[in-house]
């Protein structure tokens, strides 16, 4: 594998994992201001249905934060995924061809 080989798979490696972390960071935001809502919401009505929802998509969002984060990047299981969509896209190239 020649240098610009290596150079170009750190690079996309490098983006897709920024990509997956910038996700998150979405995620989290919309979380926050959509909560934060439903409280203002939850609050002016007197009922307390903020709770479930936060902790439902509040479960939900550490369970996304945990795979981008912790999840390692040469894992089996996302190599599997990973090989089976390449498996993929050639199929479809080659059906196309």
């Amino acid at each position: 594998m020649s240098a610009a080989d290596n150079s170009d798979d750190l690079e996309a490696l490098a983006r897709r994992r920024a990509g997956r972390k910038m996700g998150w960071y979405i995620h989290a935001l919309v979380f926050l201001v959509v909560n934060t809502g439903l409280a203002f919401l939850s609050l002016y009505n007197g009922r307390h249905f903020v709770l479930t929802s936060a902790f439902g998509w509040g479960l939900g969002l550490l369970i996304h934060g945990l795979v981008v984060f912790t999840l390692p990047p040469g894992s089996s299981w996302r190599e599997r995924l990973v090989q089976q969509e390449r498996e993929r896209l050639l199929r479809e190239r080659e059906r196309k061809s």
